[in-house]
């Protein structure tokens, strides 16, 4: 197999050697490798005429459609970095992210057209916006702006150290941060496991993936790199919906996908989803969280595919442990941990003082891979605060057990601090969700006069269940400690999620802690 290093040589690799083979297939079209190739080509020159040069700012806000990733190997032929905006943002959170990118050109979907002329007004330096063009209105936007260039190769090459996608964080701890990723970054894990002869994740010329988490946060765009280059197909959902998963995962053959386990439940959920429709899945690789017990054997029963779990963070650029599919048994307690680091991958677990801890402990998590961002877009000093003489320092509590399986326990900055004690609400959630009538549980820390903060679990009961605060008390007694039970509870409709399937804990947290100087810790 051929090696590729960079973006900008993926669509051309593929116009030789299969030009007709489909590359995308996004609410029925179908676009080949050869158009993708010639196409992000015109895209590319249309960039450099509109003025753009090496390491100019591109933003994109819309849903996926093909030429979401047409303008995204348009952006590393050019040169410039790709700045994707989450459409569920708010309109001052989207010009946060325009200004700090410094952002030069933004394609804007027809339905966020309006929300991208006030922002180029209102913010200097963002030249233009060009509308996406939609089913019926044909060539009155982006075709018409790039139609006028032609097809032909580029001559400029990249290197794999060079910036090509800019991702900004959720934003746990503060203003989004811009982290820069180079071309490395997509192609590090395929490397590293192909040389080390493993296949936990894997990728065919003829598979078909399905992108269900979505290309614009970097887990979604870089699966959808992997597919891209292995010379497969990636099948484009607009955004996720569960019932339109199903039916393209029976309906495209779909071979492989990434996805939450909140989306898998689901997806499962769905009348139609039954093992015939998952006939052709082979390997499900899942983030975001780890998978419950019933949910794995659930899925094991109806979808029947190999089952991947992987860990990683915006800043660490690809996958830093995969759980594989061998430790996907219920009941194994490997499933409580996020796997083993990947080939050429290297963990620490420190202290405070970067100091690493002994094996068992919790500690706060730095990794140092050939896939790590370059640092975080003018931003000097967070940069020196993350990255630590070639470490990244990802936030994450977790720790290694005697064999090498890592554990995540939490968001360093989301600990709570009982009367002293550090609590991880992912510790108290897992066991919160054991209990049968609970869907799912969000743990946080809100004020308390006599011990600095207690704990409240949100909790979202399974449909037609209902269970009183006490008796969920009384199920955590004896699995873990006193100090980590709960002692408020809140029954909710359903929590509050980002795009990727993550809770926002911070959404929860924010109305507890308003108008306090301090929030503990």
């Amino acid at each position: 197999m051929h090696e590729l290093r960079t973006l900008d040589a993926i669509p051309g690799h593929h116009a030789r050697h299969r030009p007709h083979h489909p590359a995308i297939i996004a609410e029925g079209v179908t676009v080949g490798y050869r158009e993708l190739h010639e196409e992000s080509n015109r895209s590319a020159r249309a960039l450099l005429g509109a003025g753009l040069s090496r390491g100019s700012r591109v933003a994109y806000l819309g849903k996926e459609s093909h030429h979401y990733f047409e303008i995204a190997f348009a952006c590393a032929k050019s040169g410039t970095v790709l700045v994707p905006l989450n459409w569920r943002l708010t309109p001052p959170e989207i010009a946060h992210v325009l200004r700090d990118s410094r952002t030069e050109l933004l394609f804007a979907e027809r339905d966020y057209a309006d929300v991208a002329a006030t922002l180029s007004e209102e913010l200097d330096g963002l030249a233009t916006v060009v509308v996406m063009d939609t089913a019926d209105e044909r060539g009155a936007g982006f075709l018409a702006w790039k139609a006028p260039w032609p097809a032909e190769d580029l001559a400029l090459e990249a290197d794999p150290d060079d910036p090509v996608a800019q991702v900004y964080t959720s934003g746990t701890t503060g203003a989004p941060k811009g982290a820069v990723i180079p071309h490395r970054s997509f192609f590090a894990l395929g490397v590293s496991l192909r040389r080390a002869g493993l296949d936990w994740v894997d990728w065919y010329p003829e598979d078909r993936s399905l992108i269900s988490l979505s290309g614009l946060h970097l887990a979604g765009l870089n699966w959808s790199m992997q597919a891209f280059c292995a010379g497969a197909t990636n099948v484009v959902m607009r955004a996720f919906v569960a019932q339109e998963a199903v039916r393209l995962i029976r309906e495209q053959g779909i071979t492989t996908t990434f996805a939450a386990p909140a989306m898998l439940q689901m997806m499962l959920a769905e009348p139609a989803a039954d093992r015939a429709a998952f006939a052709t899945l082979r390997k499900v690789v899942y983030g975001a969280s780890p998978i419950s017990q019933d949910l794995l054997k659930q899925c094991l029963d109806v979808i029947g595919a190999d089952f991947v779990q992987a860990y990683s963070a915006t800043e660490a650029g690809n996958a830093v442990t995969l759980l594989p599919p061998a430790a996907h048994v219920p009941g194994s307690p490997r499933l409580k941990s996020a796997g083993l680091p990947c080939p050429d991958v290297e963990l620490r677990i420190t202290d405070a003082e970067g100091r690493e801890v002994p094996v068992g402990d919790v500690g706060e998590t730095w990794v140092r891979s050939p896939a790590v961002m370059l640092g975080y877009w003018n931003n000097p000093t967070a940069t020196e605060a993350a990255l630590v003489d070639g470490w990244l320092r990802t936030g994450d509590a977790g720790y290694v057990d005697e064999d090498g399986y890592f554990y995540l326990c939490d968001r360093i900055k989301d600990v709570v601090i009982v009367a002293g004690a550090n609590v991880y609400p992912a510790e108290v959630e897992e066991a919160l969700r054991e209990h049968p009538a609970v869907a799912e549980a969000a743990v946080i820390g809100v004020p308390d006069e006599s011990w600095g903060e207690a704990l409240r679990a949100c909790v979202q009961l399974l449909p037609g269940q209902q269970v009183r605060a006490r008796e969920l008390m009384l199920s955590l007694k004896g699995r873990i400690a006193d100090y980590k039970i709960p002692t408020q509870y809140e029954f909710v409709d359903e929590l509050p999620r980002n795009s990727m399937g993550k809770i926002l804990r911070r959404d929860l947290r924010e109305q507890f802690w308003q108008g306090r100087e301090s929030r503990v810790h």
